[in-house]
C-alpha cells in the first residue's frame, strides 16, 4: 500500500486508489499515515477533527470513520476482508495505528532521500546532492495536504513540511551553483523570491546567479526590491550578510565568479567572505612612510 501526503492525500494498493471522499475521513488517515506505525490516541484524533468544540457522539463518530477506513481497506482484492483490514490500520493503546510497510509514504522516501542529500553534502559531493534533492522534491505534487481540511495538529505537521521542502530546494540550489550551473537556476530563482519575498538567502541566491549569468545591474535590482519589501513589510533592513554580498557586487568582485569556493559557503555568506578578504589584505598590506622634508 502507499500513501501520499506531499500534496493532495492520496492511498492506493498496486494503483488501485482508495482514498476516502468524506473530508473527516480524509483528515483522520492524513493524521494516521503522518503518524505511521505509531499509535494515535483517540483523544488526538478528536482533538484533530473538532478542535476544543467536539461533540457528544465525538468517540462513537470517530469509531464510525476508522470503520469506513477499514471497509474502503477491505475492498483492496489484495486485502479482501475487514478482518484483514483491521491488521492494517488497527486499534493499539486506546487509539488507532496505521501500519505501513518500508517506503510506503511519500513522506518517508523524501526523508530518506534528504539524509542521502546530507551525507552527500558532508563528503562535498555536490552532484551527488543535487541529484538527491532534486529527486526528493519531485515527490511533491504541491502543498502537502493540499486538500485535507486541516486541524490544529495536522495544521502544525503541514507547516513543518512546507519548510522541509522549501529547506531542501535551498540545498539543491546551493550545491547547483556550487556546480556552475546558474543560468539554470534564474527563472527558478525569480519565482521563488515572488512566493517568499522577505526571505534573504533565496535572494542571495537569485542575485548570485543573475550576476554569474553577466547579469549584474539585475543582481542589484534585487537586492533593492528586498530592501523596499524589508522595510515595507517588516520594519527592518537587510542583514549585514546581504548588504556585503550587494556590495560585492556593485564591485563586481572576482571571487563571486568561481562556482566552487573552498569553504563551501551558502551564497548569503559569499559576500561577507568577499569583504573579510578584502579586509585582510589591505590590513597586511605594507604601509608608505612619509617623506620628511
Amino acid at each position: 500500500m502507499q500513501f501520499s501526503v506531499l500534496g493532495p492525500l492520496l492511498a492506493t494498493d498496486d494503483g488501485l486508489p482508495f482514498t476516502p471522499t468524506p473530508p473527516k475521513q480524509r483528515q483522520l488517515l492524513a493524521l494516521l499515515i503522518l503518524n505511521a506505525n505509531r499509535s494515535v490516541s483517540v483523544d488526538a484524533c478528536i482533538e484533530e477533527l473538532w478542535d476544543q468544540n467536539p461533540p457528544q457522539s465525538a468517540y462513537s463518530t470517530l469509531h464510525t470513520y476508522v470503520l469506513h477506513l477499514r471497509m474502503a481497506m477491505s475492498g483492496i482484492p489484495r486485502i479482501g476482508s475487514l478482518g484483514e483490514a483491521k491488521r492494517i490500520l488497527q486499534t493499539a493503546n486506546y487509539g488507532y495505528r496505521l501500519v505501513v510497510e518500508p517506503g510506503g509514504t511519500d513522506l518517508e522516501l523524501f526523508e530518506e532521500h534528504v539524509r542521502t542529500a546530507r551525507a552527500a553534502l558532508a563528503r562535498e559531493d555536490d552532484r551527488m546532492v543535487s541529484a538527491t534533492l532534486d529527486k526528493a522534491l519531485k515527490l511533491w505534487r504541491g502543498a502537502a495536504l493540499a486538500d485535507i481540511p486541516l486541524g490544529p495538529l495536522l495544521q502544525g505537521r503541514a507547516t513543518v513540511l512546507q519548510e522541509q521542502r522549501l529547506q531542501a530546494q535551498e540545498q539543491r540550489i546551493e550545491a547547483d551553483l556550487r556546480l556552475g550551473r546558474h543560468h539554470e537556476l534564474t527563472t527558478e530563482l525569480a519565482e521563488l523570491t515572488v512566493r517568499h519575498p522577505t526571505h534573504e538567502n533565496l535572494h542571495a541566491q537569485w542575485m548570485l546567479s543573475l550576476y554569474r549569468s553577466g547579469r549584474a545591474a539585475c543582481a542589484l535590482d534585487a537586492f533593492h526590491r528586498l530592501s523596499s519589501t524589508l522595510d515595507r513589510d517588516l520594519g527592518i533592513s537587510p542583514s549585514p550578510r546581504m548588504r556585503a554580498l550587494y556590495q560585492a557586487v556593485l564591485d563586481n568582485d572576482e571571487s563571486l565568479d568561481s562556482p566552487a569556493m573552498a569553504a563551501r559557503p551558502m551564497a548569503l555568506d559569499l559576500g561577507r567572505r568577499v569583504v573579510t578578504q578584502q579586509r585582510r589584505v589591505a590590513r597586511r598590506a605594507p604601509r608608505r612612510r612619509g617623506i620628511h622634508r
